[in-house]
């Protein structure tokens, strides 16, 4: 089989794993791993930490929380194995995750090991070997939203999944901790974001419904198969996942997806193909959204708004931790003109609306 692999490099200074720790406490729960494995360091994520251990016979992605200070909830390393495990049997799509570690003195955080999933991450850029064109894209498109939506559907209290979540007030919630968030992780260089929060705790609906969410649910975390790239193979990425609104969940997909008629600078911050021709736009992706789930959607506003703030959120929380030196990820040295952007965008949907 053909694979696409996902970005990788060495791993960053100060992020590198000790093996003289790691290697033991592997080999106790891996015992046919006697020889050192080459690491590499996925560049795509920007949250938690991951990394690849590629042994003689055996692959496996190990996931960390980062250093410095930590938003409440935020790379609960233990909750994000457990979810998944709790969830696979109910979701397919879901890795397959083999054991955690709570002990913090092998890497100096809790982890886990899971499955390497093999196929094509969809990233900036369409790979050049395959043949695009916009019926395939639309195709991948379509596949995409489908998963969200079969996540939604799945009967989260048939199946016992209800410990996931803290239930109903869910929107509230979410309000209050992403601007508690926000205002927390403030620099110098960044708006203060009080308009918006302001905004957003005024016009605060009730839970439109309760499902399971991803909670970080892009294209770049969607495994596809190579040889069909409409075909998902797996989704990644778990660590925010909970029961939630589903609509909230939606705005927080669409807060990514770039369009060809946005302009120059979001376009140049895309990190996944969603601009081309055979994708659909943000209001049509509500629409079929709308349709498969069988329900109606009068103003997203509300949902959009809160989708890129919280964006905002999670874009200024990271530039915070590089400001402090926490991560020397050179990536990080300019997204703050990101969260500027995202903060007046919201401003500019209030204002509209």
């Amino acid at each position: 089989m053909t694979v696409v692999k996902d970005l990788e490099d060495v791993q960053r200074s100060g992020e590198e794993l000790n093996l003289d720790q790691l290697l033991p406490w592997l080999q106790q729960h891996f015992p046919s791993l006697t020889d050192q494995p080459k690491i590499t360091q996925f560049a795509g994520g920007a949250s938690n930490w991951t990394y690849r251990l590629q042994f003689a016979h055996q692959e496996l992605i190990l996931r960390r929380a980062p250093l410095g200070k930590k938003a409440k909830g935020a790379h609960d390393m233990l909750r994000e194995f457990n979810l998944q495990k709790s969830l696979k049997p109910h979701y397919p799509m879901v890795p397959k995750m083999f054991v955690s570690c709570e002990d913090t003195s092998i890497l100096g955080s809790p982890f886990y090991i899971m499955e390497r999933l093999e196929g094509l991450i969809l990233r900036k850029n369409l790979p050049r070997q395959y043949q695009w064109d916009s019926a395939m894209t639309q195709a991948v498109c379509h596949a995409f939203w489908d998963k969200l939506i079969e996540l939604h559907q799945v009967d989260y209290q048939k199946e016992g999944l209800q410990n996931l979540g803290k239930g109903a007030g869910y929107v509230k919630r979410q309000i209050s901790g992403w601007n508690q968030r926000y205002a927390q992780a403030v620099t110098w260089n960044v708006p203060s974001g009080k308009k918006v929060m302001q905004w957003l705790e005024t016009h605060c609906p009730e839970d439109s419904q309760l499902c399971l969410i991803h909670n970080d649910y892009r294209l770049d975390n969607v495994v596809l198969d190579p040889k069909q790239p409409q075909k998902i193979l797996g989704v990644l990425d778990w660590e925010m996942a909970t029961i939630g609104d589903p609509l909230m969940d939606l705005g927080n997909s669409l807060a990514y997806w770039i369009e060809a008629k946005d302009d120059f600078f979001i376009k140049r911050m895309r990190r996944q193909p969603s601009h081309l021709p055979g994708m659909l736009t943000r209001e049509e992706s509500i629409a079929y959204y709308a349709q498969k789930m069988g329900i109606e959607v009068h103003d997203f506003s509300f949902y959009r708004v809160y989708g890129l703030f919280r964006l905002a959120g999670i874009v200024q929380q990271i530039y915070y931790r590089y400001s402090k030196g926490y991560t020397q990820n050179k990536a990080f040295k300019n997204i703050w003109m990101l969260t500027t952007y995202l903060v007046k965008t919201c401003e500019n949907i209030i204002r509209k609306s």
